[in-house]
């Protein structure tokens, strides 16, 4: 029988747990969820109580919590969820010098024990915290990845599914540009079972949609006073589904750009093709004058971030 594949999670808490919790309930494999020693408990306690769903949700993986990273060996895809998460009034860049310090060692320990390994980053800044893993270690670009354009593009089908009391499936769309409050929604390039939306709302609805997909973290932190997890473990598990299964899906990644859309050198929201090989592609095609100016300003933004992370730690240069 086939060997069956490994996705390895680091970091326990709500996006990491829920990362475990798609990838088994999809059953695309044997999941570990790996966290420091002191919340060794919590990892266990997590993955045994999520091992106990097998029978009633009908899945057969392995399921093991640990603090080891011995136990990462294998795997075909990591998942670094771990940092420290968003509270009220923070922005996600606020977040940096922590954050930096927590994925550039948990990155060099992905390269020790998981050396053949592709990696979605999760954590925030997103973009900077991509740059961060792929220097601490030293993987080619195409298996180093980040987590955000799934997530933000989910946000913005939901609203404009909401506003048209339509199901979601049927809203197809697409974002570029770094993860946050510049991120480029682009209203042109989404439609409704093919149908542009700009025939079906008015533009000031489908502005409001866009304001409220670029913010929607921020939203879910005032509202319950820490960063979400549902929709940004699912994305993880949308990417992670697609590289596993080699399904080549075309979803909005941090991808390493090397002149494409005009960005050089850096990892920013672009359409990615997902395969076996991890971002086997990123899908260029021609931006608008507008959109390519917000563009440059949303990836001008995430080179000034990358600085930040030079500056205070010059061995990632």
């Amino acid at each position: 029988m086939p060997q069956r594949a490994k996705i390895s999670v680091i970091g326990a808490g709500n996006v990491g747990a829920t990362c475990a919790h798609w990838a088994a309930a999809k059953e695309l494999g044997d999941i570990v969820v790996l966290d420091i020693p002191d919340k060794e408990g919590v990892a266990k306690g997590k993955m045994l109580d999520l091992a106990c769903c097998g029978p009633i949700e009908r899945f057969d993986s392995a399921i093991v919590g640990t603090s080891d990273y011995k136990d990462i060996a294998g795997s075909d895809v990591v998942i670094i969820t771990a940092g420290i998460p968003r509270k009220p009034g923070m922005s996600r860049d606020d977040l940096i010098e922590t954050n930096v310090k927590i994925v550039r060692s948990v990155s060099q320990k992905v390269a020790e024990f998981a050396p053949d390994s592709k990696v979605i980053v999760v954590s925030n800044p997103l973009d900077a915290m991509v740059y961060t893993a792929w220097k601490a270690t030293g993987f080619p670009t195409n298996r180093i990845m980040g987590q955000a354009g799934a997530l933000d593009v989910a946000r913005f089908r939901t609203f404009i599914a909401w506003e048209i009391g339509c199901s979601v499936e049927d809203v197809s769309a697409l974002l570029l540009g770094g993860h946050g409050d510049d991120m480029v929604p682009l209203p042109r390039c989404t439609s409704v079972h093919g149908i542009p939306v700009t025939d079906l709302l008015p533009q000031a609805t489908i502005d409001a949609c866009v304001e409220r997909a670029k913010k929607g973290g921020g939203e879910v932190v005032q509202l319950m006073g820490t960063s979400a997890w549902y929709a940004p473990a699912s994305g993880t598990i949308q990417m992670a589904e697609a590289i596993i299964k080699d399904k080549k899906r075309i979803i909005p990644s941090a991808a390493y750009c090397d002149g494409q859309f005009g960005a050089k050198g850096l990892f920013v929201g672009v359409p990615a093709l997902l395969g076996a090989d991890g971002v086997e592609k990123v899908v260029e095609f021609k931006l608008d004058a507008e959109e390519q100016k917000l563009f440059d300003e949303s990836a001008s933004h995430v080179q000034d971030l990358v600085g930040t992370v030079v500056k205070m730690f010059p061995d990632l240069a």
